[in-house]
């Protein structure tokens, strides 16, 4: 096996697993602990409770889908998303971008599988210091798309393409 045909089963095998723990967790969630009514709540930590609720918009709430046809339109622009972040992932050849494309793509897919059979995505992580929210309530899901996220613009930000020798320079003028 090929050193990128590797990278990209990797890729592929993290972005199933991300997608499975999601679904997983969120039926634990919602079956096993009960919380299946927005704003049932159990607190896990004096700075995290499991709180469900429904998330009908993508990230931060925002597109809320408010009608049907809404709904299958973020259902139909998040499956473009993850179709280019699929084809993004079997293009790249560092493994850390492969990595976070992979979380990316786990991630959505999670979201499309809720938002398809629900009409919304299941949220429940609480993060909360006293009143103090810094984030909305999110999944795992969310998490690993914000990762992925911030791994690629981080690679892109801080790495530096190596300057070209004088020789490459001057024979390319």
């Amino acid at each position: 096996m090929s050193f990128l045909t590797r990278n990209r089963v990797i890729g592929l095998a993290l972005a199933v697993a991300i997608f499975v723990v999601d679904q997983l967790v969120k039926t634990f969630v919602v079956v096993d602990l009960g919380l299946r009514q927005v704003g049932d709540s159990i607190e896990v930590l004096p700075f995290f409770d499991l709180t469900r609720t429904n998330n009908y918009g993508v990230s931060l709430g925002m597109f809320t889908a408010t009608s049907m046809e809404m709904r299958w339109g973020l259902i139909a622009l998040t499956c473009a998303i993850a179709l280019f972040v699929f084809i993004w992932l079997l293009r790249e050849k560092a493994m850390a971008d492969v990595a976070a494309l992979a979380m990316i793509l786990g991630g959505a897919l999670g979201n499309i599988r809720d938002r398809w059979n629900h009409g919304f995505v299941i949220d429940y992580a609480d993060l909360h210091f006293g009143e103090f929210r810094p984030f909305l309530i999110f999944n795992i899901a969310d998490a690993a798309i914000t990762i992925g996220v911030l791994i690629i613009l981080a690679r892109t930000l801080l790495s530096r393409e190596k300057p070209a020798d004088a020789d490459t320079i001057a024979s390319e003028s």
